[in-house]
C-alpha cells in the first residue's frame, strides 16, 4: 500500500476515535489537499474495501481497514513515544518525523520498538495505543466543546494535527492540565476556560472540538 493510501486510512481511524464524522471536507482539511484528491482517494480505497463511502457522504472503515488502520496507527503513535521520550521532540513536531518512520516499519520492528518502550499505553497526544491500550479505551473521552458550564474537567487527549496542535501550543495548555469551563459563547461557539491558576483563555469551536477531557475527581482536586 502507498503511504499515501496510508495516511489517509490514519486520518479516517483519527477522526472515527474522536466522535467526528468523518467527510471529505473534514479529510481535506486535516490533511491540507484538495476536494478532487480526496474524492480521487476514497473511490480507490472503497474499491480495495478499505472504507464504505455513502452518498450522503459519510466514510467509515470496513473491517478491513479497521484492522490495517491500527496497525498503522500502532506503528506512528510508538514512533512518537520514542522520539519525545528518547529524542525529546516536542508533541507538536514529532508527527512528521514519526509518519515517516512508520512507513518504512515492518511488524517485527514495530514489536522490537514496544518492547524496548515497555509497551506504552499511549501516545504523547494522550491516545491509546492499539493493542496496548489494557482495556482502557478513547471512547469515555468527552469532548471539551460538550462540557457544562462550571464543569471541571482534565484534558487527557489531543487530536494529532499539526495545525491544531501549533494552535494548543500557542494558547499554552497542555496534557493532564485541569481546567473549568465558563462559558459557550452563543456568536461563535467559542469556549471560554479558566486554569488552575486562573488564567481565562479562549478556545475556538475548532480547536475545542479537538480537545478531549474527563471529569475531574475529588481525589485529583485535592
Amino acid at each position: 500500500m502507498s503511504p499515501s493510501k496510508e495516511n489517509y486510512l490514519k486520518n479516517i481511524f483519527e477522526l472515527q476515535q474522536s466522535f467526528q464524522k468523518v467527510t471529505n471536507k473534514k479529510l481535506a482539511e486535516m490533511m491540507h489537499v484538495s476536494a478532487p484528491s480526496v474524492t480521487e482517494m476514497l473511490v480507490a480505497l472503497a474499491q480495495a474495501n478499505y472504507i464504505t463511502h455513502t452518498p450522503y457522504n459519510h466514510i467509515t472503515l470496513t473491517a478491513s481497514g479497521l484492522a490495517t488502520a491500527e496497525k498503522l496507527v500502532k506503528k506512528h503513535r510508538l514512533w512518537e513515544v520514542f522520539l519525545v521520550n528518547k529524542l525529546h521532540y516536542q508533541i507538536n513536531n514529532v508527527h512528521q518525523a514519526a509518519d515517516a518512520l512508520e512507513h518504512s516499519t515492518d511488524d517485527d520492528l514495530t514489536e522490537r520498538l514496544n518492547n524496548y518502550l515497555h509497551h506504552p499505553q499511549k501516545c504523547p497526544h494522550g491516545s491509546i495505543i492499539p493493542g496496548n491500550g489494557q482495556g482502557e479505551t478513547d471512547a469515555d473521552d468527552w469532548v471539551l466543546s460538550d462540557v457544562a458550564v462550571q464543569q471541571q474537567v482534565q484534558i487527557v487527549r489531543i487530536l494529532d494535527n499539526r495545525e491544531f496542535l501549533d494552535n494548543f501550543a500557542d494558547l499554552g495548555l497542555e496534557l493532564n492540565q485541569i481546567i473549568t469551563v465558563i462559558q459557550h459563547s452563543p456568536f461563535d461557539d467559542s469556549v471560554l476556560i479558566r486554569t488552575a491558576d486562573h488564567h481565562e483563555i479562549s478556545v475556538s469551536s475548532k480547536s475545542a472540538d479537538f480537545i478531549f477531557v474527563e471529569p475531574v475527581s475529588a481525589a485529583k482536586v485535592k
